[in-house]
């Protein structure tokens, strides 16, 4: 990476995650205070609790089956990146995301239409909400995140440079409210503290609560 070349930072996303959401947010606030780009990838959390389906709470369970509400807007997004590009992506996520969990409107085939007349992409994406189209790049998008950070985790998944510029994956931070201003830089400058440690793996504590949006 030269001098002046930003720092990457990868990020998988599932639109469904509302952690995933807070964190991005985050992330899209360091962008502003810091010299960063960021890359925007899916994961699925379909794909992640395909073969553990008998392990999960029903309710959730139904959603990470074949033709759950899971399945819907990855597929949406990932088939406006094949048929549109890459630079679509975190912008399609946010119009999802604003609808889904900022607006409250849930994970609804109306919440994922509206996104893209939102983001100005056809309206015909809607489509692949329940085709299996791209599943294949899908796969192939969640396994490359999984491989950096391991199975053992959800979404979201992100990337950065360690000591050597070799990026090392974590999953998280979770984190509620979205940081902002400053303390989204002291955040994201603890972020790259602990990647360039080696041997770091884990800081965790229990949430205490849920995600809060109010502040985006």
């Amino acid at each position: 990476m030269s001098e002046n070349a930003k720092t990457p930072v990868d990020f998988w996303f599932d639109p469904l995650c509302p952690w995933a959401w807070m964190t991005s947010r985050w992330m899209l606030e360091v962008e502003k205070v810091r010299d960063v780009e960021v890359h925007w990838h899916v994961m699925s959390l379909a794909v992640l609790n395909e073969d553990r389906l008998d392990e999960l709470p029903e309710e959730y369970a139904e959603n990470m089956r074949p033709g759950g509400k899971a399945w819907g807007p990855v597929r949406v997004v990932i088939a406006a990146r094949e048929l549109h590009g890459e630079e679509v992506v975190g912008e399609l996520y946010t119009a999802l995301g604003t609808r889904i969990h900022n607006e409250g409107a849930g994970v609804t085939r109306e919440a994922v239409a509206a996104a893209l007349k939102d983001v100005d992409l056809p309206a015909d994406l809607i489509d692949y909400i329940d085709r299996d189209t791209y599943d294949t790049e899908l796969r192939a998008s969640h396994k490359k995140g999984i491989e950096m950070v391991g199975q053992d985790v959800g979404t979201p998944v992100i990337a950065v440079p360690g000591a050597d510029g070799e990026q090392i994956a974590f999953f998280g931070p979770v984190v509620t409210p979205a940081p902002q201003g400053e303390a989204a830089a002291k955040l994201w400058d603890g972020t790259l503290l602990v990647a360039a440690t080696p041997g770091f793996y884990e800081i965790k504590r229990s949430r205490t609560v849920g995600p809060d949006f109010s502040n985006l």
